[in-house]
C-alpha cells in the first residue's frame, strides 16, 4: 500500500493546513482554494488529510457511501437495500478524491455502464467522481485551468449537494456533498468568479524563503522517498495529536456562539 506524506511533517505553510483543517473540522465553511507557486506543498497536504481523517460509517453495498443514520440523505440504492430490514453499516476512510483537468464530463458527472448494456441489455448507472466525493473531498489541482463546462457543473452540484444525470433514458439522482478544494498557480490563469464564490476560505501561499527551511524540506522529502514506512511510523504520534484535535473540535462545534 502506497503511504501518503504525513501531515504533521509538511514544514511550514501554517496558513494552509490551518484552512484544511477548518474545512474538516466543519464542512459548511465551503472549502479551500490554496494559490500559490509550485512545490509549495499543496496537493501534498489535500492527499496527507486523507490518512489523517478518522473513518467514517457508510451502509454496506452503497455506491454513493451514504450514512445509515443520516435518513433524509439517502439514494436510491439504500432503499432498494432496505427492503424494511435494518441497513447494515461499516466503516470507510473519509474519501478524497483528484478531479484530472483532462477529465471528460462522463467521468465526472456518471454514465451509462456500456459494459451492462451491451451483454445484458440493461441500462444501469455507472457512478463518476462526483459520486466517489460523496462524503468527502474532492481536490482539483490547477483549478483554474479547468474547462468551463466542468465549471458550471461543479457550481451547480456543489450548491445543490445533489448529482442529477440524464443519459439515453436513464435519469439518475445521488447525494454529492463533499468539501471541494482547489489550488492553482494563478499565474497560470484567473478563476472565473461565480467558481471563486464556491470557495469559503482562500489562502495563499508561499515558497519558504527561509534557507533553514528550505533545507529541511528537502531532507524530509528525501527521507520519506528513502523509507516512506519509517518516516510515516515517526511522525505516526504527531499526526494522532491532529486527529485527536480536529475530532475535539468537531463535538465542540455545536457549542460555539457567534456574538
Amino acid at each position: 500500500m502506497a503511504h501518503a506524506f504525513p501531515f504533521s511533517a509538511i514544514v511550514g505553510q501554517e496558513e494552509m493546513k490551518t484552512a484544511i483543517l477548518i474545512a474538516a473540522i466543519d464542512p459548511h465553511i465551503g472549502g479551500v482554494l490554496v494559490l500559490g507557486d509550485r512545490g509549495t506543498g499543496k496537493s501534498t497536504a489535500v492527499r496527507a488529510l486523507a490518512a489523517l481523517l478518522p473513518s467514517i460509517k457508510a451502509v454496506v453495498g452503497c455506491r454513493y457511501g451514504c450514512d445509515p443514520q443520516d435518513s433524509a440523505g439517502r439514494c436510491p440504492d439504500c432503499d432498494r437495500l432496505r427492503q424494511g430490514k435494518p441497513l447494515k453499516s461499516h466503516a470507510i476512510p473519509v474519501p478524497v478524491v483528484d478531479l484530472p483537468l483532462g477529465a471528460t464530463e462522463d467521468r465526472v458527472v456518471g454514465s451509462l455502464d456500456l459494459e451492462r448494456a451491451l451483454s445484458q441489455g440493461v441500462k444501469t448507472f455507472e457512478p463518476g467522481l462526483l459520486a466517489q466525493a460523496n462524503r468527502g473531498f474532492l481536490y482539483i489541482d490547477e483549478v483554474n485551468l479547468l474547462e468551463d463546462h466542468l465549471v458550471d457543473l461543479l457550481i451547480d452540484v456543489a450548491a445543490s449537494g445533489e448529482n442529477v444525470v440524464e443519459r439515453e433514458g436513464l435519469s439518475v439522482r445521488h447525494p454529492a456533498r463533499f468539501v471541494l478544494v482547489g489550488s492553482g498557480n494563478p499565474e497560470e490563469g484567473e478563476l472565473r468568479p461565480q467558481l471563486l464564490d464556491r470557495f469559503g476560505l482562500s489562502v495563499e501561499v508561499k515558497t519558504p524563503d527561509q534557507l533553514a527551511e528550505r533545507v529541511e524540506v528537502v531532507r524530509r522529502r528525501d527521507a520519506f522517498e528513502q523509507d516512506a514506512e519509517a518516516f510515516v511510523a515517526r511522525w505516526k504520534k504527531e499526526d494522532e495529536r491532529i486527529r485527536r484535535r480536529l475530532l475535539a473540535a468537531r463535538t465542540r462545534l455545536a457549542q460555539v456562539e457567534l456574538p
